[in-house]
């Protein structure tokens, strides 16, 4: 039978006793933690990371639980109809949780969800199979130039990172090229791979994990990542594109004040941990530390980014 919040609930409500909690001495009992995706993703990976440290830094297991559909929006709708008392917390990521509501009705809006941390980001980077012509990204530039719309990039669904990022990219590099949305972040590596498409715009992490099947021509991050010092970023070769998902925590809307603020110092405090630290960035995943006081400007921002994107991609006119 297939698993909802709502059956995941019931089972908790019957296992424990929930009553009001305060801040100070939160948490006194487990937590559940919702990953709105399928099990094996960067939101699993890194979910499970913070979990090896969860205990170590508040006494109390968290316990994932995975409630995928929709490209997240079947849980993110229900969020609000569970328990706020801070024993309850979901994975929750940009730019999918501005996109969906503006590309049409998923049961949810942008401002109906409450983010408390978003503690990380995966950047968008170009990768092409290691048997490719093109060894740098000045190659496949020069090649797009002269053959217009014959550079295929792969990524992982429409109105996406990687859909935002291709856009953003032939912009700056003058280029027509052309986006191919895939389901996920596997079938569009495994096109790259296969050489469906000529190239991706996938996620940085793709790179940890396909090892030098594939060869990362840039990356869109701020500085060169840990995982691949010799991966020149886009600043560098001279293109302003800097971004990628963004992963975070979000709690049900009824959830007061000083639990919010409690779980994002909680996600805060794990980001710290040197055990966490290093397989994040092993991995090819870029911390960020935007904690709850930080939230309203941080989403303020993306929104008129994304907005802008949404218009590039004729979601909105």
């Amino acid at each position: 039978m297939k698993t909802t919040l709502a059956t995941i609930f019931a089972g908790l409500l019957a296992a424990t006793p929930l009553a009001a909690q305060s801040a100070a001495d939160f948490p006194t009992q487990p937590m559940t933690y919702i990953i709105p995706f399928n099990a094996g993703g960067e939101s699993d990976i890194s979910a499970r990371f913070q979990q090896a440290e969860w205990e170590s830094v508040t006494g109390q297991q968290v316990v994932i639980q995975y409630q995928a559909g929709a490209g997240g929006a079947q849980a993110w709708s229900q969020l609000n109809s569970l328990p706020g008392d801070g024993y309850t917390v979901m994975g929750i990521n940009l730019p999918h949780t501005i996109l969906q509501p503006m590309a049409g009705s998923v049961g949810y809006k942008t401002e109906d969800l409450t983010p408390v941390h978003y503690f990380h980001y995966t950047p968008d980077a170009i990768f092409v199979r290691k048997e490719s012509q093109f060894t740098a990204l000045d190659q496949l530039i020069e090649y797009a130039k002269a053959n217009p719309g014959l550079v295929t990039f792969a990524g992982s669904g429409s109105n996406s990172s990687n859909n935002l990022a291709a856009i953003r990219f032939n912009e700056l590099a003058g280029v027509t090229t052309t986006y191919v949305p895939f389901s996920g972040t596997g079938p569009s590596i495994t096109a790259v791979l296969g050489g469906s498409t000529m190239a991706g715009f996938n996620y940085a992490t793709s790179g940890v994990s396909q090892g030098d099947a594939l060869r990362m021509l840039a990356v869109a991050a701020d500085e060169r990542l840990a995982a691949f010092p010799d991966v020149p970023t886009f600043k560098e070769l001279g293109y302003e594109l800097v971004g990628g998902a963004y992963r975070g925590v979000a709690v049900p809307a009824s959830t007061p004040e000083d639990l919010r603020q409690r779980i994002s110092d909680i996600v805060s405090e794990i980001n710290a941990q040197p055990g966490f630290v290093d397989k994040m960035e092993s991995g090819g995943f870029v911390l960020t530390d935007v904690g709850y006081d930080q939230m309203d400007a941080f989403v303020a921002k993306r929104v008129e980014e994304y907005t802008a994107g949404a218009k590039a991609l004729g979601i909105i006119q």
